[in-house]
């Protein structure tokens, strides 16, 4: 199982050998662009419409506080990819027991589902304004874009950046002819940047605006993104890394500031002078711009702005689900059936709630995603604190005291108001609920659960000892159970390994053929696109510990008296198994499996028929 993140595209854009200046720059800008996306997605929309209609300008500055908190917490994030060659579910695993891993991996897949029905609505919302298409039939529709990633990503990392920035340009320059029609008052918009509430009602929506703009899937997603650059890794290297992700982060953050303050002075410019105080649904909007600024194209420019913003941060949420799931739990599913899967968790419910309540209800369960996304913000915030300011796992480049401050004053700003947003909403439930026992005994305890766990990880990191994760492939932690030697005329034999228990049937079998005097050699493959790419040049965390389990592997073998050589192979199994076996002189080799067939082949793959076909010598297969 590979350990490297989104292993697919994992150090395939080459930084190294770049001139100086802009073109080096150049060559480390990108992975900020698919971050800055998340904060520009439909569900921001929402809080950013609700907040110009109702205050005017007099909240831009929220947007620009949320910016600032955003740059913050997202440089840690690309640090911490950049030192360590971990994302922050891989950190998460390495950091918390398993019990406490699998309920961050609950919460994380919850956020992703609901950041992909916002996407879904959004996207939906989009294609209902621009071509009449019912919203039903717009939501199922979406379906559709479920293999975009995987052929995005089959092109190569640039060639998806370059798609995402094509549709964040599209945004960009729809805001920007929706400024020259709507002619916001540019004194206010300068007044609006200095900080003010005008009521309570302000505070709510200000606690919205924020809760919608620091996404936590964000932070997953810019660890992992920052990976895909293969630069020096020397002192010097990774200070320039750091410097170069940080111009890409200021550069498309700012953008996004950019289309959230458009959207916010928009509605203020447009509703908020026309006294129209309570517009906040998206289609509301799109309804009233034409009549108010006398201009068709401005609703037409608002519905591609919407359906760019929907697709892109699609895009971008997938990955996202794709790097928690292979990350908290070391588990890898095929692109296509990740997708699918997530798709379905975000249209099942909302094709359901339109069904039943109709159409008016799009905007309450934008707002019901944001208050989801609210619950797993701190789980992602304070873990990544954490983990930039250990010095064991940051190899000199922690963040410094004024940094942590900064940091933690932040996630106690973020996490406070998300908190009272949650208890409002949990209030106003138990309020309005006809039977509000149920909510006591569910609700409720659930939220203090969550206040529990928080405490948890705020405090664990402190008086936790490191974990040694060189076992971490192996749930049996190299102890294999023997059974007696064999005999078998044949004397040199391969049996492959994966660090997985279909490792002790393979060599019990591989022994019972071959008895104490035959030859074995483990041969394992590693598997990431740095394998791939650059073979057995390879330096990266993945290939050491497979090189020192294949080592354990020996030494504990060598010591049951058997003779054992090891190798390693890189990139495809299916390729660099045949490799090894045609370019030795080996009798038979032995492979184990999981024994999956049918659904099971399908969502894993399997390595047994490729290999079958390419090798010159007898196959035995052992089923697990």
């Amino acid at each position: 199982m590979s350990g490297k993140s989104l292993e697919e595209v994992h150090e395939s854009v080459q930084t190294q050998g770049k001139a100086k200046g802009f073109r080096k720059i150049l060559a480390f800008l990108g992975p900020a662009y698919l971050i800055s996306v998340g904060y520009m997605d439909p569900g921001n929309w929402a809080t950013d419409i609700a907040g110009g209609s109702q205050f005017g300008y007099a909240l831009i500055w929220v947007l620009l506080m949320s910016n600032i908190m955003a740059l913050l917490l997202q440089s840690l994030s690309a640090r911490l990819g950049i030192v360590t060659q971990r994302d922050l579910a891989q950190a998460s695993r390495e950091t918390y027991s398993k019990f406490i891993n699998y309920i961050l991996y609950f919460l994380a897949e919850i956020a992703i589902a609901a950041c992909d029905l916002a996407e879904v609505l959004g996207m939906a919302i989009g294609l209902n304004l621009l071509f009449g298409i019912p919203l039903i039939d717009a939501v199922l529709f979406t379906v559709l874009d479920t293999f975009l990633l995987l052929f995005l990503i089959n092109k190569g990392m640039r060639k998806m950046e370059a798609f995402i920035i094509a549709l964040v340009a599209i945004i960009g320059f729809s805001f920007i002819f929706e400024m020259i029609f709507a002619q916001p008052e540019m004194g206010k918009v300068v007044a609006g940047l200095i900080p003010s509430l005008p009521g309570p009602a302000a505070l709510y929506i200000a606690i919205g605006i924020i809760g919608a703009t620091v996404m936590p899937h964000n932070l997953y997603l810019h660890s992992s993104l920052v990976q895909t650059r293969k630069f020096d890794r020397t002192k010097d290297g990774i200070k320039q890394a750091l410097r170069y992700n940080f111009i890409d982060s200021t550069i498309a953050l700012n953008l996004a500031f950019f289309v959230n303050a458009a959207i916010l002075i928009l509605a203020a410019a447009t509703f908020h002078k026309a006294g129209m105080y309570e517009v906040a649904e998206i289609q509301d909007a799109h309804k009233f711009l034409e009549p108010l600024l006398g201009n068709k194209w401005a609703p037409i420019l608002f519905a591609v702005a919407l359906i760019a913003a929907g697709q892109s941060s699609t895009v971008t949420g997938t990955l996202a689900g794709q790097i928690i799931m292979e990350g908290y739990l070391n588990f890898r599913m095929k692109p296509w059936v990740r997708r699918i899967i997530t798709r379905l968790i975000a249209i099942v419910p909302a094709v359901i709630v339109i069904y039943i309540f109709g159409e008016s209800v799009t905007g309450k369960l934008l707002i019901f995603s944001q208050v989801v996304l609210s619950l797993q913000l701190g789980f992602a915030i304070i873990p990544l604190i954490h983990f930039v300011s250990d010095k064991s796992k940051m190899k000199g480049f922690h963040i410094s005291t004024p940094t942590k401050i900064a940091s933690w004053l932040i996630a106690l700003i973020i996490v406070s108001l998300n908190a009272k947003l949650v208890y409002d909403e949990i209030k106003g439930w138990l309020d309005s609920a006809e039977n509000p026992t149920l909510l006591w005994f569910t609700v409720v305890p659930l939220a203090f659960a969550f206040l529990f766990l928080l405490l948890y990880i705020v405090f664990q990191p402190f008086f936790a000892k490191p974990k040694v994760d060189i076992y971490n492939h192996s749930p049996h932690s190299l102890k294999l159970k023997f059974i007696s030697a064999g005999v078998y005329s044949k004397k040199n034999i391969a049996v492959t390994v994966d660090f997985s228990n279909a490792d002790e049937s393979a060599l019990n079998n591989a022994f019972a053929l071959g008895g104490i005097e035959a030859n074995y050699t483990l041969i394992h493959v590693v598997e990431t696109v740095g394998a791939i790419l650059y073979g057995d040049q390879v330096v990266d965390h993945e290939t050491s510990v497979d090189e020192q389990l294949l080592l354990q592997y020996e030494k504990m073998l060598t010591d049951h008296g058997y003779k054992i050589n090891t190798k390693l192979a890189f990139g495809e199994p299916g390729k660099g198994i045949p490799k090894i076996v045609n370019e030795g002189n080996f009798d038979v080799l032995v492979m184990g499996t999981h024994g999956h067939t049918g659904f099971k082949d399908l969502i894993l793959g399997t390595t047994v028929d490729k290999v079958r076909h390419r090798i010159n010598i007898p196959l035995f297969i052992v089923k697990n």
